[in-house]
């Protein structure tokens, strides 16, 4: 696929497809795509208890994310629009308790694809992704307390709530969901 990102023509490998969106992983060439996702308050509110992340910041996270890749196999990967080849977000995957096969899912969209039923396209991908090609056994979910969407798309997707946790990076108790294979499968998001 030919990437358009400001002046730079890329070819960006795709790993995983949705019927309008495609999977990549984070590059080095993709600092200005992780600035405009993280360095974005009205998306780091939710995951910082800042309320926003510094360039120094948004660079360790990219860093993290390709590690991550490299070393696990998973990251919340990028996501564009098949169509025009925008950067959407990223949706994917992080170790949650790696010897137990449980991955927790994470979704983060830029600002101007809210409300456009990303965030869902992309978690039902990375849920069957991660059961059928990671052979997870549950995934967990969190979000920050006044996230009533996350809430919302996380009952939508199947997982079912189990208690409040508390997170390092917000400082606030999450509500916290966890979603099996046969959860998955009764509600018909594997195919």
């Amino acid at each position: 696929m030919n990437q358009t990102n400001g002046s730079n023509i890329k070819t960006r490998d795709t790993f995983l497809e949705t019927e309008r969106l495609e999977f990549s992983t984070w590059s080095e060439e993709d600092r200005p795509l992780a600035s405009a996702l993280w360095g974005d308050p009205e998306v780091t509110k939710w995951i910082s208890r800042k309320g926003f992340l510094s360039e120094d910041e948004i660079e360790a996270r990219l860093a993290q994310e390709m590690e991550r890749q490299q070393e696990m196999k998973v990251q919340y990967w990028p996501l564009f629009d098949k169509e025009t080849g925008v950067f959407v977000g990223c949706c994917g995957l992080r170790p949650y308790a790696p010897d137990e096969k449980i991955y927790e899912l994470g979704v983060h969209l830029t600002r101007d694809h809210w409300g456009k039923g990303y965030a869902l396209e992309a978690s039902k991908a990375v849920i069957r992704y991660a059961f059928e090609e990671l052979d997870a056994h549950v995934l967990f979910a969190g979000h920050h307390p006044e996230n009533s969407v996350s809430r919302r798309l996380l009952l939508k997707l199947g997982f079912i709530y189990k208690n409040d946790e508390f997170n390092e990076l917000t400082g606030k108790m999450h509500p916290s969901y966890i979603l099996t294979r046969s959860d998955m499968e009764s509600l018909h998001l594997n195919g």
